[in-house]
C-alpha cells in the first residue's frame, strides 16, 4: 500500500496541486482538525474538494479521527510545547481511537494532509508512520 503526505503551507496553490497530480495519489485525506479556517487559504474544505476533483482528478475526504484534540493541538502551537510531549500525547490517542481498524481500502493511494510544510513535526507523519507500523505494508512518500 502506498500512503502519500503533504503539506499545503509556503507554497503557491500552482506548486501544491502540481505535486499532488504528478505523485499518482488517488484522493486527498483531509487530518486536520480545523478544516475551514479563513487561514487555509485554497486549502478550505469545500474549496479543496472542488480543486482536487477539478485540477486532479482526485477525491476528499476529510477524517478527523485523524487529527489531535484541540487541547493537544493547543498544548504544542499556542503553548510552545515541546514536539516530544506532543508526539507522545498524539501517539497515545491514536492508539485509544485504534485508527489501525478503519478501513484500509480508503487510505491505499491516499495523500494524508495537513497544514505543515514539512512532514518532520507534523502529526500525518506520526499517522502515517503508526499505520505503517500496525499494518505493515505501507510505503510512505511525502510530497
Amino acid at each position: 500500500m502506498k500512503l502519500f503526505t503533504i503539506g499545503f503551507t509556503k507554497t503557491t496553490a500552482k506548486n501544491f496541486f502540481d505535486r499532488l497530480k504528478k505523485s499518482g495519489a488517488k484522493k486527498i485525506l483531509d487530518v486536520r482538525l480545523n478544516n475551514v479556517s479563513q487561514l487555509a487559504g485554497f486549502a478550505k474544505r469545500d474549496d479543496l474538494s472542488y480543486f482536487a476533483e477539478t485540477i486532479c482528478g482526485m477525491g476528499y475526504t476529510h477524517l478527523p479521527d485523524l487529527a489531535p484534540t484541540k487541547d493537544i493541538l493547543d498544548a504544542y502551537k499556542k503553548e510552545k510545547g515541546p514536539w516530544e510531549e506532543y508526539e507522545d500525547k498524539f501517539l497515545s490517542l491514536m492508539a485509544n481511537r485504534r485508527i489501525e481498524e478503519i478501513d484500509r481500502g480508503q487510505f491505499d493511494g491516499g495523500c494524508l494532509l495537513c497544514s505543515e510544510d514539512k512532514p518532520h513535526n507534523c502529526h500525518r507523519r506520526l499517522v502515517a508512520e503508526y499505520l505503517r507500523d500496525k499494518w505493515g505494508d505501507v510505503e510512505i512518500e511525502h510530497l
